[in-house]
């Protein structure tokens, strides 16, 4: 009962996630560009998101890297306007902080630890990277895991560029939530299939020990 309590609130979650990041924007959109130009237009729509946000921060009284990142983006967004920024430009805001993670994690690579690691040691409670560290699979896992997430949020910005030079506008902001939501469950799911199969040889690491 759990289990189907927690998919429904998933799948409200993802809903609403949708309807506000791709519906909401796409119709306040479509509605003021009659009357107004397109960047403007899609300055007002962009508000949206990040509205949602502020009112999520204002209710839980606490700034986290979601939060953090929309609104740099918005402020990025506003700078890019007072520019001169096109809409093409407006509409790749979030893929440069995307890129900017992305970038993020590939270059964590040089450092003792990688950025996963450290990931792993703040949320999974289960796992004890400090003391699983000392196997050169765990460390190898924790790489590869890495490379799945620099380069996976990497080709998604590259998709959402490619979508951006080759559709119209009103076509971004209608696909743009579903292919990023799509694209970003693609590489959760490829790892925890892959933190599964790993967590399973380590076990047998351990006992082999």
């Amino acid at each position: 009962m759990m289990s189907n309590l927690s998919n429904l609130l998933l799948n409200r979650s993802t809903l609403l996630t949708l309807v506000i990041n791709g519906v909401l924007p796409w119709l306040v959109y479509m509605w003021l560009l009659p009357h107004t130009s397109g960047l403007f237009a899609l300055s007002i729509a962009t508000l949206i998101p990040l509205l949602d946000n502020v009112r999520s921060i204002w209710k839980h009284r606490k700034l986290d890297v979601f939060g953090g990142l929309m609104l740099f983006g918005f402020v990025l967004s506003l700078v890019m306007v007072l520019l001169g920024g096109s809409e093409k430009l407006l509409l790749m805001r979030e893929s440069f902080i995307t890129a900017a993670v992305g970038l993020l994690f590939l270059g964590s690579l040089l450092m003792p630890r990688p950025l996963v690691f450290y990931m792993v040691a703040r949320f999974a409670r289960s796992v004890s990277p400090e003391e699983n560290w000392q196997y050169p699979y765990f460390r190898r896992v924790m790489r590869n895991m890495t490379w799945i997430w620099g380069i996976g949020l990497l080709l998604e910005v590259s998709v959402k560029i490619l979508m951006i030079h080759h559709l119209s506008t009103t076509q971004v902001l209608a696909l743009s939530t579903p292919v990023s939501l799509s694209m970003i469950g693609g590489i959760v799911l490829l790892t925890i299939v892959y933190r599964r199969l790993a967590a399973v040889h380590m076990r047998q690491l351990k006992e082999q020990a």
